[in-house]
This record gives C-alpha cells, structure tokens and sequence, in this order.
C-alpha cells in the first residue's frame, strides 16, 4: 500500500455515511488521485434477541475511520491537489478533523483487528460432558429437563434428548441455550 495514511475524527454513528459522502465528493471533485482509499474498520457483532442469532457489522472504531491519500495532507501542502484534498476533507459534514497520520503496520493492525484476523476467539470453555443433565433455558423447549447424548465442539452445539408427553426426543441446540442442573 503507497500513499499516506489516516484517522479522521467524525461524528459517531455517522461512519458509513461519511465514508459515502466523501467517495462521492471525491468522485465530483476529481481527486480519485489523490484519495486513494476511505475505510471505516467493522467488526462482526453476533447478537441473540428471543431466542434468535442475528449477525451484524458494526463500526471497529465508532467516530473515526481510515483515509488514504497520495500525498501528505497538510493546511499549508505545496501540492494544489494536495490543498484541495485537505480542503475537501475539512468541509466534508459530520468531519471534525484529521487527528493522526499511520503508518503501513499500525493500518495492518487495525484492519486485521476489525477483520478479526488478529486471533481466532477461543471457544468456550465446555463446561458439559455426554450424560449431564442440564435444563433448556431458551428455545421453544425452555424449562425443559434434558440429557446430553454427544457435544459437537465444531459447531458448538449440543445433541439432547428431551421427554415430551412420555416419548425421548432427540434436539439439538447450542452451547448457550442450556445450563446444568
């Protein structure tokens, strides 16, 4: 990666609509060659809700995000194109300021740490072996008693066997829907 790097401090929650507006800017001012890159760092979010896995992006850093340019970026920049880019940038809404230059590896590091890259989550810890009981605490089976059969550690799952009306019934659910008895 060429160019300079840096953060932009902006109004938070405002990340993706910056990003936009200054891509659009960028595109309306010409200086696709001096604005190489604008970047807001996400990190995956998993969330349950009633029961339900939702996975969603939200913003590594919320009110700042990664702009690359050609040049450096100065108030006083010798270059036109560089004084047009920092002028751009400080009358782009929602923009407060440039607050820091990067340098390649520190850029590496916030990408890979909003990307998750940096270090793979370590599973739970498995607190549960085959023939445990342990109660449904989520689900349709909630406050149901239950046995476990087999853990899948992959998928982080459980395969249970419930009694409904007399009869064993084989489910499966996940590491967090159940707690021991």
């Amino acid at each position: 990666m060429d160019g300079f790097w840096y953060i932009l401090h902006i109004y938070s929650g405002h990340e993706k609509k910056v990003k936009l507006n200054l891509e659009r800017r960028v595109l309306a001012m010409r200086l696709e060659d001096e604005i190489l890159q604008v970047i807001v760092p996400t990190t995956e979010v998993v969330e349950i809700k009633n029961g339900k896995k939702r996975v969603f992006e939200r913003p590594s850093y919320p009110g700042y995000i990664l702009i690359q340019t050609e040049h450096e970026l100065r108030a006083d920049a010798p270059n036109e194109a560089s004084q047009r880019s920092w002028d751009l940038i400080q009358d782009t809404p929602s923009i407060m300021d440039v607050i820091a230059s990067l340098d390649e590896e520190e850029v590496q590091n916030i990408l890979s740490i909003s990307t998750g890259e940096e270090k793979k989550k370590a599973a739970p810890t498995l607190e549960y072996a085959a023939g445990d009981k342990v109660q449904v605490i989520d689900g349709p089976f909630r406050e149901f008693p239950a046995e476990i059969n087999r853990i899948d550690e992959d998928k982080q799952r459980l395969h249970l066997t419930i009694s409904i009306f007399g009869r064993s019934t084989p489910i499966e659910l996940e590491y967090f829907q159940v707690e021991k008895i």
